[in-house]
């Protein structure tokens, strides 16, 4: 997990579970169909614009409602690389890494950063780079096993690999 870059998409504050993935479509299997009807209740054309590596701007509270792990999951399936947000709802924040999401506390970058805009995110160095403006912003270091974690798709793909691991070695 070094870097995502991407394109920007911009939301506001407290924005739920229910407008990330409305619960009508929970019923659905297939991640990709499933992915097609995120963040769709307050905008028709996020699957059309989002592009495999893009990220997603939000205010405060991010993810809050339900504690659904499908949230992070559609945006993840999307196509979103990392989310950087002024605050999360603390589920959200933990569900999201659970599935290998990025996720960035970044106040001023969110509020700053425009719809639109090219971004880069290193995660080994903290900064936001807004290719676009030229602007740079400092955000947390995930330590080492949590980087790792998300690389490898979440907790419990990591947790499998150790365990395949452990097992070849008896």
């Amino acid at each position: 997990m070094e870097k995502a870059k991407g394109h920007c998409v911009k939301y506001g504050d407290n924005v739920d579970t229910d407008v990330i993935i409305p619960a009508r479509y929970l019923a659905i299997q297939d991640k990709a169909e499933l992915a097609t009807h995120a963040m769709e209740d307050i905008d028709q054309h996020f699957h059309d614009k989002i592009k495999k590596g893009d990220l997603l701007i939000a205010g405060k509270n991010f993810g809050c409602g339900s504690s659904r792990e499908h949230a992070p999951q559609v945006l993840k399936d999307s196509g979103i690389s990392c989310v950087i947000a002024e605050s999360f709802a603390r589920i959200f924040f933990r569900n999201a890494l659970n599935i290998g999401l990025a996720i960035v506390e970044a106040p001023e970058a969110a509020k700053e950063i425009q719809e639109g805009e090219e971004l880069e995110v290193d995660f080994t160095e903290g900064k936001i780079h807004n290719l676009s403006s030229g602007k740079s912003y400092t955000m947390a270091v995930f330590p080492p096993f949590l980087q790792e974690m998300i690389d490898k798709g979440g907790l419990i793909a990591s947790v499998n690999e150790k365990l395949e691991k452990m097992q070849q070695k008896t």
